[in-house]
């Protein structure tokens, strides 16, 4: 006599599986959104808004400084999540990091005088494209 699993756990299963695939999907890249006044970052639990206004500069670098992660993931190429700079035992800022191609260059977003956040999209010509809009959106008293 075979024993039938009851439905629930069926269900159970089943909607693991879904959110599963969903949290890797929302965490897989980057999700921008140019507005007119401000830029959108989505990727997976991390969401960040940043006004033109408030950027001062714009650049592309080649590695991350030395940081400590708060909380995120590095897997698969993907960097993702909050850090803190190893300058000295007083800065206590948090810089964002959203990188969907960890070997490629990123694109360092310093807003707020020393706020920074690091960003790149899996094809190097969007991440380019993208520093070019972000260039030409700085405020004009920042390019003097």
């Amino acid at each position: 006599m075979k024993k039938k699993r009851h439905w629930l756990w069926n269900l159970l299963i089943i909607l693991t599986l879904v959110v599963c695939c969903l949290a890797f999907a929302s965490h897989s890249k980057n999700w921008t959104k140019l507005e007119n006044d401000r830029i959108t970052v989505l990727s997976g639990f991390y969401y960040k808004e940043l006004p033109f206004a408030d950027l001062d500069s714009v650049q592309l670098v080649e590695h991350l400084p030395p940081m400590e992660r708060l909380n995120g993931f590095s897997a698969f190429g993907w960097g993702k999540g909050v850090y803190r700079e190893f300058k000295d035992s007083l800065t206590d800022e948090k810089v964002y990091v959203y990188l969907d191609n960890f070997p490629q260059k990123k694109i360092k977003l310093v807003y707020q005088d020393s706020l920074l956040l690091f960003l790149n999209l899996r094809d190097s010509v969007d991440t380019q494209n993208l520093l070019e809009t972000l260039q030409e959106k700085l405020p004009k008293e920042t390019i003097e």
